[in-house]
């Protein structure tokens, strides 16, 4: 079955609301798990689900994704016959330089899913995290004898405006859609994974490009025209498992430390269900007579002697003695200094963090340029950036990308964001 499959990974989003995480990169391709990229679980529940015909739609600073990918070699996809294939906007065409929606992505690249002469076309975020298995809802999609199924999941009401929204009658069949609506009449939220039958899907896209008033958006435009029209039979995958949408710092810093401890639907150690990634060798963590770590996954090549609670290291990671690392997120090849305290944190890849430095100091102050983006009492600390000793960062702050040590004045005060000289 999975033969005539093809997967379409929608990785060109920017992402803004991670703030300087993805200043630089595309949001598929910021860090995540210790060791992982966030498009690495998309990518390798299409593996473990047998499915090895993927293109990866690509379009706001793919550089560093597509680094990442390479051929595909570490997920099993670097094959002859079908494999992994990255698929940015056509340069030169007139009418289709850069895609103009989600939608509109998938029809520029008809002839690529063509090639495989599929039956069925999977539409995949390249943005969440996750664990499923998608030859369940595949079932599922044979089953209903449907034209598409969209995978589904009921959260609380409170949050059901941030979803597209679906109200389907007792054999599962959506009968109403709902954009993120200020009045939801349901908790049924759409995931983003979407079966479709390719002959049923083609034909929506090629009617869909033609309209000049469309966004040409899946949940905008396609999904409500179906249901609209009553042109196709549409049904939800009721998903029970673990998933994750890390579109906010917040979201992104909460589903890290999840990691900390046993989580239900997504255990990294499972090896019937591998999650692949593209990293460098390192040599085991190092944990010094004095360090002490609590409730905290620390990757390979670390080398630890202070304290880290509640707290998730990447890979290379030196933490200093007498540091105390708690409740935060610390990126690739970091160096903390030595008698640093850091609280509430996410700090990215190469950063070098001085002697005695605190981030999380004082009170909480909204952010004075993004307080929507940077909030929750977090520090935010961007990559390249070097500290030096003594310095007090406070809440709700940002210090981006490549700020150098001259730029520090002893404190950057809470809810305050450092910018670069060359910004």
């Amino acid at each position: 079955m999975t033969k005539n499959v093809v997967a379409m990974i929608l990785a060109g989003g920017q992402g803004t609301r991670l703030g300087l995480l993805t200043d630089e990169i595309a949001k598929p391709a910021v860090p995540f798990g210790g060791k992982y990229r966030i498009i690495d679980f998309t990518l390798s529940n299409c593996v473990n689900s047998d499915i090895f015909n993927v293109g990866i739609l690509t379009q706001y600073r793919p550089h560093a994704l597509s680094k990442h990918i390479g051929i595909g070699r570490h997920w099993d996809l670097d094959r002859k016959d079908g494999g992994v294939v990255m698929l940015p906007p056509f340069q030169g065409r007139s009418d289709a330089d850069w895609y103009s929606g989600t939608a509109n992505a998938v029809y520029q690249n008809i002839d690529f899913i063509d090639s495989f002469n599929p039956e069925i076309i999977l539409v995949l975020s390249g943005d969440h995290i996750y664990a499923m298995d998608y030859n369940e809802i595949i079932d599922f999609h044979f089953s209903k004898i449907a034209d598409g199924t969209i995978a589904c999941m009921r959260v609380p009401m409170s949050e059901a405006s941030r979803f597209g929204l679906m109200i389907a009658n007792f054999e599962g069949r959506i009968m109403e859609f709902q954009e993120k609506p200020q009045q939801p009449k349901s908790n049924l939220a759409s995931l983003g994974i979407y079966v479709f039958n390719w002959s049923f899907l083609k034909v929506k896209l090629i009617e869909d490009a033609r309209d000049p008033n469309s966004a040409h958006d899946f949940g905008k435009n396609i999904i409500p025209r179906i249901i609209s029209d009553n042109s196709g039979q549409l049904y939800a995958f009721n998903f029970e498992g673990y998933w994750r949408d890390v579109g906010t710092l917040q979201a992104y810093w909460e589903s890290n430390l999840e990691l900390t401890r046993p989580v239900p639907g997504l255990n990294l150690h499972e090896p019937t269900w591998r999650f692949y990634t593209h990293t460098e060798e390192y040599p085991p963590a190092y944990f010094s007579p004095e360090a002490k770590i609590r409730s905290s996954l620390i990757s390979e090549g670390c080398e630890v002697y202070g304290t880290v609670e509640n707290s998730l290291l990447f890979q290379g990671v030196h933490i200093g003695k007498g540091s105390i690392i708690r409740d935060s997120v610390v990126m690739t090849n970091c160096i903390i200094g030595e008698h640093c305290t850091i609280e509430k944190a996410i700090i990215s890849e190469r950063t070098i963090i001085g002697n005695s430095v605190q981030l999380g100091f004082g009170e909480e102050k909204p952010n004075k340029v993004s307080p929507e983006i940077y909030n929750g009492g977090l520090v935010i600390v961007g990559s390249d950036v070097k500290i030096p000793d003594n310095v007090l960062v406070g809440k709700n702050t940002a210090i981006w990308n490549h700020v150098g040590e001259k730029q520090f004045e002893g404190e950057v005060p809470s809810g305050e964001i450092l910018y670069p000289e060359e910004r």
